[in-house]
């Protein structure tokens, strides 16, 4: 594992994937905006508990969900909260009348890490073929990009919905490269999850950035700061 990303040669780079929660998305934020999205649950349906007692059934509700797949079989997240805000109301809510009060609140509350964007744009403008792999749904990725100027950024989105399983299913790396067209030695995987990320992309070949992800022989590269990406590939500032 290399510390310094300073002081790494460029190497014959082609393609960079990223993952969304954690890595791109501050999960802080993501968790804030459950927490104002119950508020509003309340300020709609008067909920017969307090606030903080109905986001911990919230939370408990949506890791259930994910909880109950079987291996890395795809799970909706839309789907995980749906099931979360009939639990919180206490009876079944049709999603057009949720999720507007849902999508409102993630892009009031939605933000970044430190870099991200930027670094993001920055490999946009170069021959790098720039790709996200993420256990997420492809709507809700797509509103992330969006909420977060990046819209047009990637040129591959792999999603699990897409794949319909979830890393560190090697199914999931094949899909992001077959639709880069490059090989897995000169692609690159940024995540935060040891287990889904770091190990799941050097199974498959590619080499790994941690970002917060932990330690061990999987993790090829560690950043504290995700600028730092533009230095392992060699890109300029």
């Amino acid at each position: 594992m290399n510390d310094d990303a300073d002081e790494e040669e460029a190497n014959d780079w082609r393609a960079v994937f990223w993952d969304i929660g954690g890595v791109l998305l501050d999960v802080d934020s993501a968790r804030e905006s459950h927490r104002r999205f119950v508020e509003a649950l309340d300020g709609s349906y008067d909920l017969s508990t307090p606030v903080d007692v109905a986001l911990e059934l919230w939370r408990t509700e949506v890791g259930r969900h994910f909880h109950e797949r079987d291996g890395t079989e795809f799970r909706s997240s839309r789907a995980a909260y749906g099931r979360a805000v009939d639990a919180v109301v206490g009876d079944s809510v049709p999603s057009d009348e949720w999720f507007p009060a849902f999508e409102r609140v993630q892009r009031e509350t939605l933000r970044p890490n430190p870099g991200a964007v930027e670094t993001v744009e920055r490999l946009a403008e170069t021959d790098y073929h720039v790709g996200v792999v993420s256990d997420i749904d492809t709507a809700e990725a797509r509103l992330i990009f969006d909420i977060f100027g990046l819209a047009d950024a990637f040129d591959s989105v792999t999603t699990s919905e897409s794949v319909g399983r979830t890393k560190p299913d090697p199914a999931m790396f094949e899909a992001a490269l077959a639709a880069a067209e490059v090989s897995p030695e000169t692609a690159l995987m940024v995540g935060d999850r040891y287990d889904h990320d770091m190990a799941g992309a050097a199974d498959a070949g590619l080499h790994t950035v941690a970002y917060g992800a932990d330690d061990g022989p999987a993790v090829d590269y560690r950043v504290d700061d995700l600028r730092a990406i533009l230095d392992i590939v060699g890109v300029e500032s």
